[in-house]
């Protein structure tokens, strides 16, 4: 299964997967997944990077080589992702967030996320 990771999951993933729940462990470790990334989570973490807030000491650069070192898969944002985001309910607001859904959708991918806004959605979610 293709699983695109959301940015918190993401980001745990890469530095304190101590920190994931056993679900998330479960699927980022299953060797039969595909674990995607996808750009727009690098844009939200370059900007909160550039913000150089002390709790958050994430060098995106760093990440995004780690991530490929890993084996994960870059998902570049797309026209067509931009545009599944008009078909998306209005239940969540941060658009990152309705970004990487939409590329889910689009994809025919699993999205992987924590967060419970996110997965109220209907379609391929795994809440972990």
């Amino acid at each position: 299964m293709k699983l695109l990771l959301d940015s918190h999951v993401l980001i745990l993933a890469a530095s304190e997967p101590e920190k994931l729940s056993s679900k998330a462990r479960e699927l980022l470790t299953d060797p039969s997944n595909t674990l995607l990334f996808s750009a727009a989570s690098l844009w939200e973490i370059s900007i909160k990077a550039a913000l150089r807030k002390e709790d958050f000491r994430i060098q995106p650069r760093l990440l995004r080589q780690g991530l490929l070192d890993n084996g994960y898969v870059e998902l570049a944002v797309s026209s067509q992702h931009a545009v599944e985001i008009g078909s998306l309910p209005a239940l969540h607001s941060d658009p990152f967030d309705r970004l990487l859904l939409a590329q889910a959708y689009s994809e025919g991918i699993t999205l992987v996320t924590s967060d419970v806004q996110l997965a109220a959605y209907p379609g391929p979610i795994r809440k972990v």
